[in-house]
C-alpha cells in the first residue's frame, strides 16, 4: 500500500471503531503529537498510550463526535489529511500530519483549532 492508501485505511478503521486494526497499521514506537494547550495537548509514546490517554477519552470530551475529511496531500511517505471536526460542542477544522515508513505510520500530528478544542474541554 501506498503512504495514503496506509493512512487512508486508518481512517477507515476508525471510523468502524477497529482500534485492534488501527494499532496493526502503526510502527510500535509511533510517536502523536497534538498541538494547542489543552487537556489533551503533548505527545504520546506508542499507540497504546494514544489510545488510553486521547482516543478513549472522545466520545465523554466530544460526544457525538464525527470526523470529515475534506482532502488529502501526499508526498513521498509524508501524508497530510485536512479534516473537519463535529460534536456536540465542537465545530472547528484541522490538518493531520502523517510520516508512514515501512508500510506503518511512524508518526501523527494533529493541528487543529486547538481554541476551539480549548473551549470544548471546558478550558
Amino acid at each position: 500500500m501506498t503512504p495514503k492508501e496506509v493512512v487512508l485505511r486508518g481512517y477507515q478503521l476508525f471510523a468502524e471503531g477497529d482500534v485492534n486494526g488501527l494499532e496493526k497499521i502503526n510502527h510500535e514506537n509511533a510517536l502523536f503529537m497534538v498541538n494547542g494547550d489543552h487537556k489533551r495537548s503533548g505527545e504520546y509514546k506508542g499507540f497504546a498510550d494514544f489510545r488510553d490517554n486521547f482516543l478513549a477519552h472522545l466520545p465523554n470530551d466530544f460526544p457525538n463526535f464525527n470526523l470529515e475529511i475534506l482532502h488529502t496531500v501526499a508526498e513521498g511517505n509524508r501524508v497530510h489529511v485536512f479534516v473537519k471536526y463535529t460534536a456536540d460542542n465542537l465545530d472547528a477544522h484541522g490538518v493531520h500530519m502523517f510520516l508512514v515508513e515501512d508500510g506503518l505510520q511512524k508518526e501523527f500530528t494533529i493541528f487543529d483549532d486547538s481554541q476551539k478544542v480549548a473551549v470544548a474541554h471546558g478550558s
